[in-house]
């Protein structure tokens, strides 16, 4: 009897946890170190920012190590987290700082030799992928159609660091444009300067290679 009275007060308190904001969930795990708060984020974010890492690192492997050391840091770093804020652009910038690192020391990733200020002419040339820059589609139908080419992801590859993270985060991950800046700490402005450069650029690479 007393093993089905803990079982179900234990499920009852995972269930009043799943209720809880992620702020609150990180701010009860920082205060009393409940690991059951801390897994809830963990498990909540775990196909997300797998999947985000996985775009940006272009490696499963990769992704799952950052993956880890994301969640190692957030644990680390908990005590930094200011109340008020909002958690998960919190653990993207952790997570996009941790990819860039990543990603410089990977020196087996592949570059195509297409130069990143090659011009798009549309009068000599249609570009598919155009459309689909510009076009209505939600994050996730872009996502499906950056993945469906490896063009693009060598495309993307080329792109410079600043220029790659705010493509991501909006178009991939569907953030709007504040939670992207909050994520970089940079100005609103500068996130939709630099999505609008990525695009153009994006399209005079793939203008040259498809």
């Amino acid at each position: 009897m007393n093993g089905v009275m803990e079982s179900t007060t234990f499920a009852v308190a995972v269930n009043s946890y799943c209720d809880m904001t992620d702020e609150d969930l990180l701010l009860t795990y920082r205060e009393s170190g409940d690991r059951v708060a801390f897994e809830t984020l963990v498990e909540r974010y775990e196909r997300e920012l797998f999947g985000y890492l996985r775009h940006y690192l272009g490696n499963n492997e990769l992704a799952e190590d950052v993956f880890q050391l994301t969640f190692f840091l957030v644990h680390e770093k908990c005590h930094l987290f200011e109340e008020g804020r909002k958690f998960r652009p919190w653990l993207y910038r952790i997570a996009t700082n941790q990819a860039i690192d990543t990603h410089r020391r990977d020196t087996k990733q592949s570059r195509s030799a297409v130069s990143i200020d090659a011009d798009y002419d549309v009068t000599n040339g249609w570009n598919p992928y155009h459309d689909q820059l510009f076009s209505e589609e939600t994050p996730a139908e872009l996502a499906c159609a950056f993945e469906q080419a490896s063009q693009v992801r060598e495309a993307v590859e080329q792109l410079p660091e600043q220029l790659r993270q705010v493509l991501y985060l909006v178009y991939f991950q569907g953030m709007t444009y504040r939670e992207a800046a909050d994520t970089l700490d940079i100005p609103f402005s500068t996130v939709k300067t630099r999505l609008d450069t990525a695009i153009r650029k994006l399209n005079g690479v793939l203008a040259g290679i498809i």
